[in-house]
């Protein structure tokens, strides 16, 4: 028997349930996962409370690294034994085991550990959608991203700097801009003490950013516009301050003739080719240590609803593995 999350209704971490199932055998095209990590996202969290509606019952979680146990019919590329990891679109990873699509499945490379590929999968194919295809950064502009020590955060800073940007980056205690500032941030903002747009605008000689990487929300939402540069582009990619809603196109154009967009991972990896390409981007800039994961803390498993309450209460720092 395997344990797995579930969900019967959305609402607080209160409501994932864990489940014993018996796992039949992978289906044709399916592969059954051992998981060594599971990666912990703040979609996760809303797809618990319901920001993002899903079908429900629903298993949780989309980020995973673990080992093949068996393989289904008609699958090509994976063996038992073989280290995989994925994430996503398929949600379901707050499990000891499960049978996922080969299709949905990449392999590790040996000097990548479970913990590292759980913890850098999802948030590094986001900065690299984010960073690379969404906004194109090109080198020499100056790019404020949002809760720099954060998971994605730091992921986005050590890429920015790697392909030659100048960060800006926001946090919300001492501790955190001593982390976005070893990351590569060039300055940083602390939000809570500081007018974060008075700052960027003097930082930027009264221009403003081209750039904005929000994965805040609302409660960042007026700093995000209010820092931008004329004809600048607002990439609002999360909702950790709440849901951005009733933009005013007025308002966009009042500031400057601005860009908005937001942004969904697999809008950017819709065939397996784009795929291929952003992960083999992910562990390239890992390599050559342009982006350096950091695992603030684990949980055990069967405590993912503690951990879903430290990361909705800014309490982690880094990104949270959860340990079967």
């Amino acid at each position: 028997m395997e344990r797995v999350a579930r969900i019967e209704r959305t609402g607080g971490p209160e409501v994932i349930e864990w489940v014993d199932v018996d796992l039949p055998p992978p289906a044709a095209g399916e592969v059954r996962m051992r998981n060594r990590a599971v990666g912990l996202n703040y979609i996760d969290t809303y797809h618990r409370a319901g920001v993002y509606p899903i079908d429900l019952p629903s298993g949780l979680g989309s980020e995973a690294a673990g080992v093949v146990e068996a393989v289904g019919e008609g699958v090509h590329g994976f063996s038992v034994g073989d280290r995989v990891g994925t994430f996503g679109p398929l949600r379901g990873a707050y499990a000891t085991a499960r049978n996922v699509p080969a299709a949905q499945l990449i392999h590790l490379p040996d000097e990548v550990d479970a913990r590292t590929a759980a913890a850098l999968l999802l948030k590094g194919c986001t900065t690299e959608c984010l960073v690379e295809r969404c906004a194109e950064v090109r080198p020499g502009q100056t790019v404020l991203v949002w809760a720099a020590a954060g998971g994605v955060g730091q992921l986005l800073t050590g890429w920015l700097k790697a392909i030659g940007a100048h960060v800006i980056g926001t946090v919300g205690t001492a501790e955190k801009a001593d982390h976005a500032r070893a990351a590569g941030a060039d300055h940083v903002i602390r939000y809570r003490d500081e007018d974060v747009a008075a700052k960027v605008r003097e930082l930027t000689d009264g221009e403003g950013v081209p750039v904005v990487f929000d994965g805040v929300g609302m409660a960042s939402w007026q700093a995000s516009l209010d820092s931008a540069a004329r004809r600048g582009l607002i990439v609002s990619y999360g909702n950790a301050g709440g849901p951005v809603t009733g933009v005013a196109l007025g308002t966009l154009s009042a500031k400057g003739s601005l860009f908005v967009t937001r942004p969904t991972l697999f809008d950017y990896y819709t065939d397996p080719a784009e795929r291929r390409h952003g992960v083999d981007r992910v562990f390239a800039m890992l390599r050559k240590g342009a982006i350096k994961p950091q695992i603030g803390q684990t949980f055990p498993l069967q405590q993912a609803a503690e951990a879903h309450r430290a990361l909705e209460a800014g309490e982690t720092r880094g990104s949270t593995v959860l340990l079967p």
